[in-house]
């Protein structure tokens, strides 16, 4: 339901004024024009669906990954029903990661601008700093200098920073009566001299492509400027993708039954085994200490025949769990293997009781800091996977969003939050005390007993918190955010 409400963009009204008025092509339809069999993987369709920016209900931009001729591409494309396709701060932030993907993957940039620009009222969310608009420019400027293509469509309006997008790419193609490029139109102009003059005549595409030479390639129509630009394509000497050639298994048990194996209680945890058998070929897992660390299953697999190292939560990340993990990451590191991290961690288990305790929890967060270690310096490609519950510093070790995977998917029922709002740590069990750990068991009785009475206090600021914590760690608020690449079904995860 929310990807059909996105993919309306900015309501009926806005697609008939785009499509009828304007004559114009709704975005998803260019897309299908420009890409080979109109097949692509959307990044972060949710982004910015309930961000508190009035009644936008996108970011305004898709981006996403295809294919044209056969070579793999990263595109931005404006959604001009969508506030006329002004640039909001969580439309700044999807186009930096869709550079960025392309940087780390040396992906060609295909743009498709139909902008008014960025949206002023919230000029300081959007322009000053290292990581706000001005970036795109940079990017695409150091994106040249690494000899990584980018081309671009002038679709629409291309409005104040959104001109710089094509005129900053090698080639560009701009399209007669709709395609528009200038740095303030008509409306300024006439502000700032009084002068009545039309947008064909301020930057239209004859201009720009008979006059000014900002624009390579003039087009009669949109469907004459996908065609156009897929020809630039093929002239960039860019390899295409081999054909698949690999021989793979399907798995031996059907992937749509990890609908019904997507775990909802995080107070248990699902056999991870179970997961895999899903998504690898031929249901086939090489493990690598079996039967050591077993809160962690480490492997080689295959995925539609690529070789995978995966690492995948099997329950509480245990000390020996974490050093098995170390290790598993390190050998990946050194053969060149991705690896891939299906994330489910359980709750934080409580603070230690006693000294004994303590100890096993100083060595378990050693351990951890191992793993944390062996991940960040691994050198190869990562994907994660949020399958279920993404918490605390164990999040962190199995390649959270802050380690940098290469990509970062959640399944819908995913919870990624510090601590889980159903399993807070609760007082360790009475035992059998002397000496020192009575005093201690003394003390933590006048500290509940404190906590009791600040709880009935402020019980519905608790309560509260508790609500809002309980909102926030929902999957749907992380891909709104774009703390991630977004939400996938779980029958899909191996496509993805």
């Amino acid at each position: 339901e929310l990807l059909e409400r996105v993919e309306k963009g900015g309501g009926e009204n806005a697609i008939l004024r785009h499509t009828q008025r304007n004559k114009k092509l709704f975005v998803r339809e260019r897309l299908r024009l420009l890409l080979d069999d109109g097949d692509f993987l959307e990044l972060s369709p949710l982004a910015g669906l309930d961000m508190p920016y009035g009644d936008v209900p996108a970011a305004g931009c898709l981006t996403g990954i295809g294919k044209i001729y056969g070579v793999w591409c990263v595109f931005i494309a404006s959604d001009a029903t969508v506030k006329g396709g002004t640039i909001y701060p969580i439309g700044v932030k999807k186009q930096l990661r869709a550079q960025e993907i392309a940087m780390e993957n040396r992906l060609l940039s295909v743009h498709l601008v139909d902008s008014g620009g960025a949206f002023l009222p919230l000029q300081s969310e959007l322009f000053p700093d290292k990581l706000h608009g001005g970036r795109i420019f940079y990017n695409e400027a150091i994106m040249s200098a690494m000899g990584i293509p980018q081309v671009a469509v002038v679709c629409g309006s291309c409005v104040a920073g959104g001109a710089y997008v094509p005129t900053m790419a090698e080639e560009s193609v701009i399209i007669d009566k709709i395609g528009t490029l200038f740095l303030a139109g008509p409306p300024l102009v006439k502000a700032a001299t009084g002068e009545d003059v039309s947008p064909e005549d301020l930057g239209g595409a004859r201009l720009h492509s008979q006059v000014s030479g900002c624009a390579d390639h003039f087009a009669p129509s949109e469907e004459e400027a996908y065609e156009c630009i897929r020809n630039v394509v093929s002239t960039l000497n860019c390899e295409p993708v081999p054909e698949e050639d690999r021989d793979h298994d399907s798995p031996l048990y059907s992937p749509e039954e990890l609908l019904g194996l997507a775990p909802l209680d995080y107070g248990c945890t699902l056999p991870v085994k179970l997961i895999l058998s899903r998504l690898v070929d031929g249901s086939r897992l090489q493990e690598f200490k079996a039967t050591y660390g077993t809160t962690l299953v480490t492997g080689f697999g295959h995925v539609k025949g690529h070789l995978v190292g995966i690492v995948a939560n099997n329950g509480e990340l245990a000390h020996d769990a974490a050093l098995k993990g170390s290790h598993f990451v390190q050998l990946c590191g050194q053969r060149g293997i991705p690896i891939l991290f299906l994330q489910n961690t359980a709750p934080q288990p409580a603070g230690p009781a006693n000294i004994s305790q303590a100890e096993a929890h100083s060595n378990r967060l050693k351990a951890q800091a191992s793993m944390m270690a062996a991940v960040a310096c691994a050198a190869v490609p990562k994907i994660t996977i949020v399958i279920g519950g993404c918490f605390g510093s164990d999040s962190y070790v199995m390649c959270g969003r802050s380690f940098s995977p290469n990509f970062l998917f959640l399944w819908p029922n995913a919870r990624v939050a510090l601590v889980d709002s159903r399993h807070f740590p609760t007082v360790p069990p009475a035992g059998d005390w002397t000496g020192e750990e009575l005093e201690l068991k003394q003390l933590k009785a006048k500290v509940f007993l404190l906590l009791c009475c600040f709880y009935c206090a402020f019980k519905s600021v608790l309560f509260s918190a508790l609500s809002r914590l309980e909102e926030e760690s929902s999957a749907f608020y992380s891909s709104s955010r774009l703390w991630d690449d977004g939400i996938i079904l779980p029958q899909d995860t191996r496509k993805v």
